[in-house]
């Protein structure tokens, strides 16, 4: 291939335009090639003068399929009505996230990564338009102007779609020139998602919906204690029930296929089977805590340590010894772990909302005995995920696979996982506990914090243990807490234990600032009060980033913080946290519930996550992150019982916030020039600590443990 030939970008067979920078593998709907400027396909233009773009993270509610296409229509000047999108084939060298290496979504990265590489793809189609424009005309490229789709020059004019077949035989611009922030048309300004209407009419996709003929469903039933196996299966009940047409064994547990998702999930609960429990969890949490509480009183492995804390603790006036405790928590999207799973040709077809594209299918098609080249995914919509859809192991697509195999793929196969089993079935956020001790001296200045955790990790023993654990240290374990500790303290030092459990954890939304921001600003929080310090005065004299202190600053004015009357039996408690490259600061106002437990009548919120690409968007992932992390905070937690079977198996046992619950929420988004960074999870660490810090002005008892719903708290 020729070096004009090998930078041309075409889309096969529709007679238009697309936009890539790497040569594709094979097998991707999106087909192009061009320069190695950035390995990805974005832009379609079609002679029916359609954009589409091609969205390379899962769109599970989060809007990154919209924020894309802004990026993009932004650059190349289109008018939004031509702006469409569809979700990328599982391919990375192609639409991998620039930060994993991998397709995926997570970390809160989707924006974030994909700014410049959006941004060059948008501004190269555009240059390429526009070259074909002047070559049609013979008019210099810089005497063009483009506006909603149309390039001009005089009385010259054509559409995008008009030129999209000019354009495409011409060589893709290796550095396009990028807008500058002053002529942005869409970025920073309000559009509605462009799948609200799909998602309200009911023709927006999920693999809930996905119907194929013969199609049968599967449930799995597996062990009643993380860790079991299966001795022995009574399938007699099972099989007995109307639409059950089978049983078979799966490395899970015993998956029962039927007729539909109902009478599949009737069986699984009617089988009768003998586990094996004998390398099963089956301490309960009240004796996990206990161990977990006895390795923090040691010091574990060293993470940061800043000037000496034992030193500055032993000479300070006044102390806390502080224990903090955090239950497994479950993610609980709406839309459960569903796969459906056929044999096409060589290989295999899979309908998923899928937020590991390239690593699910690589696991199926190995469960499947398959070759990846030849199967295909149809990535759908996916109903939440939170972090859900985001295992390492890519243990629910495994699972999938393995009960297509297992029934031999004589018919296309749609496994769903119950509530129950989403529930019970493990990959949690972590049990932690915290120990820290912090001291002031006779100045009322911090003197001496040294803090240890212990929870399970994450990432060991997956395939992400090298990314994740370096020099034994599990850095989603002690985020925010480590070198991004946002406060000035001289002697600090930091320890982690590493506890081992059958229990799977996963990452849940915001990871380790869940915990590790509850421990900062609650402490911080106390520790001004003993001072005799303003809570956002006193914060501001430590915090290390003026753009903390900004998105602080900017809550304590529209809250009226410490400068209006607050109702009577009412208090505000503050919170400021860093995490994901956005500061965010919450005030929460606050009064004693009729069951008890705090209500909480508004919280004002303000996020510096640089460029703002749609603040709707930003405003909506704020106002999601407070309603979940409050729930969680008020209600939520996962049990194990005696023999460490989980107690709570639905949403009337594991309680999610209801929607009189939820406060009013204002947001103030913070101008800002620096490049996008994460909105999807820094809304959720600082609600807890907000509203806990206003409880303990209620109350007087200062939040070590939670939910607030526990009870225990001293």
């Amino acid at each position: 291939m020729n070096a004009v030939a090998n930078r041309r970008a075409f889309l096969a067979g529709a007679g238009g335009l697309a936009i890539g920078f790497t040569l594709p593998s094979g097998g991707a709907r999106a087909q192009a090639s061009g320069a190695a400027l950035a390995p990805n396909a974005f832009v379609r233009v079609g002679t029916d003068n359609s954009v589409t773009v091609v969205a390379k993270h899962v769109e599970m509610g989060q809007g990154p399929s919209t924020g894309v296409t802004t990026i993009i229509a932004d650059e190349m000047d289109a008018a939004w009505d031509q702006m469409r999108f569809v979700f990328a084939p599982a391919n990375d060298p192609l639409y991998k996230n620039l930060m994993f290496g991998t397709m995926g979504a997570g970390g809160s990265s989707a924006i974030k990564e994909s700014w410049m590489q959006m941004r060059m793809a948008g501004a190269a189609a555009r240059a390429m338009l526009v070259e074909a424009a002047a070559r049609r005309w013979g008019v210099p490229a810089s005497a063009m102007g483009v506006r909603n789709g149309v390039v001009s020059s005089g009385s010259h004019k054509a559409t995008f779609g008009e030129l999209a077949a000019d354009a495409a035989a011409l060589p893709v611009p290796a550095n396009p020139t990028v807008k500058k922030p002053d002529q942005f048309v869409y970025i920073g300004k309000k559009f509605a998602k462009l799948d609200s209407r799909a998602k309200t009419d009911g023709s927006a996709m999920f693999t809930q919906d996905v119907r194929l003929p013969n199609m049968v469903h599967a449930a799995v039933r597996r062990p009643p204690a993380f860790g079991g196996t299966v001795k022995k299966v009574e399938a007699g009940a099972a099989k007995a029930i109307p639409g059950v047409i089978d049983v078979k064994p799966v490395p899970s547990g015993v998956a029962v296929y039927a007729s539909d998702t109902w009478s599949a999930q009737r069986g699984a609960a009617a089988l009768e089977v003998d586990w094996d429990l004998s390398k099963a969890e089956t301490r309960s949490s009240a004796q996990m805590l206990a161990e977990y509480s006895a390795a923090v009183r040691t010091p574990g492995t060293q993470v940061e340590t800043t000037g000496n804390a034992a030193t500055a603790l032993a000479r300070a006036a006044k102390k806390i010894d502080a224990t903090f405790y955090f239950p497994f928590l479950a993610h609980a999207p709406m839309e459960t772990l569903d796969y459906v799973i056929e044999k096409k040709g060589d290989g295999i077809a899979v309908h998923a909302g899928s937020q590991f594209q390239v690593g699910e299918m690589r696991a199926m098609c190995g469960v499947a005995g398959v070759p990846f080249e030849k199967s295909e995914l149809i990535q759908h919509y996916a109903g939440g995920s939170f972090g859900r859809r985001a295992t390492p192991a890519m243990f629910d697509a495994s699972e999938a696979a393995a009960c297509a195999r297992a029934y031999g793929f004589a018919a296309p196969v749609k496994v769903v996982a119950s509530r129950e089993n989403d529930l019970t079935g493990g990959f949690y956020r972590p049990m932690t506990v915290h120990r820290v001790q912090v001291g002031l001296d006779a100045n009322g200045e911090v003197s001496g914090w040294d803090q240890v955790c212990a929870a399970k990790s994450i990432m060991k023993g997956t395939p992400f243990e090298a990314m994740g654990i370096k020099d034994g240290v599990d850095g989603n374990m002690i985020e925010g807490a480590n070198d991004t500790n946002q406060y000035r303290i001289a002697d600090f030092r930091l320890g982690q234990h590493l506890m081992e459990t059958p229990v799977p954890v996963l990452w849940w939304r915001s990871v380790g600032h869940t915990h590790t921001a509850f421990v900062k600003e609650t402490l911080i929080d106390e520790l001004l009060a003993m001072a005799g310090k303003d809570p956002v005065a006193g914060r501001l004299a430590l915090l290390k980033h003026e753009r903390a202190a900004g998105a602080l600053r900017k809550v304590a004015e529209i809250s009226g913080f410490g400068k209006r009357a607050i109702a009577k039996g009412r208090a505000l408690g503050v919170a400021v946290h860093e995490s994901f490259d956005s500061y965010v600061a919450q005030v929460a106002e606050v009064s004693v519930g009729a069951d008890g437990l705090p209500k909480v009548h508004k919280v004002w919120c303000t996020v510096d996550c640089g460029i703002a690409v749609n603040p709707d968007v930003v405003r909506a992932q704020m106002e999601g992150g407070i309603g979940y992390g409050l729930g969680h905070a008020l209600y939520g937690e996962i049990t194990l019982g005696e023999g460490g079977q989980v107690l709570e198996s639905n949403f009337d046992t594991y309680r999610s916030l209801r929607i009189g619950e939820m406060p009013d929420v204002e947001v103030a988004i913070i101008p800002s020039a620096e490049k996008p960074s994460g909105v999807g999870e820094p809304g959720v660490p600082p609600i807890a600590p907000a509203v806990a810090n206003a409880w303990r002005r209620l109350t007087g008892k200062a939040v070590r443990r939670l939910p607030f719903a526990h009870g225990d708290n001293a």
